[in-house]
């Protein structure tokens, strides 16, 4: 059965499903100011020799540890937080795919 649209906050009404164009640009904005205090990847260590590291990881572990689905990104199980020896430990590695890794994951490491 499918639901009725709602009424946004800003008075839009919008299908169900769907975030209004509101909560989208709320949502980048939010994202914007985040970026503008964080370090870009290179500066975190993704660099050159992590993504020969990483595509030879998921080479050997091709499968999402969380829905067996094809893997796309090597996540660290516990946030390296620039710690080099957490961040190259491949004990720390678990292979994930995209919907995983943004949804399950980045929601359990907020809590």
């Amino acid at each position: 059965m499918s639901r009725p649209p709602f009424l946004c906050q800003c008075g839009k009404i919008v299908a169900n499903g769907t975030r209004c164009a509101c909560k989208v640009a709320a949502i980048r904005a939010r994202g914007a100011r985040h970026d503008q205090n964080r370090p870009t990847a290179a500066q975190r260590g993704y660099n050159g020799a992590w993504r020969k590291a990483r595509k030879e990881y998921l080479a050997h572990h091709p499968a999402c540890v969380m829905c067996k689905a094809q893997a796309t990104t090597v996540d660290h199980i516990i946030p390296h937080k620039g710690d080099d020896r957490l961040f190259w430990d491949k004990a720390n590695w678990q292979s994930l795919c995209t919907p995983c890794h943004n949804r399950h994951k980045q929601r359990a490491e907020r809590n």
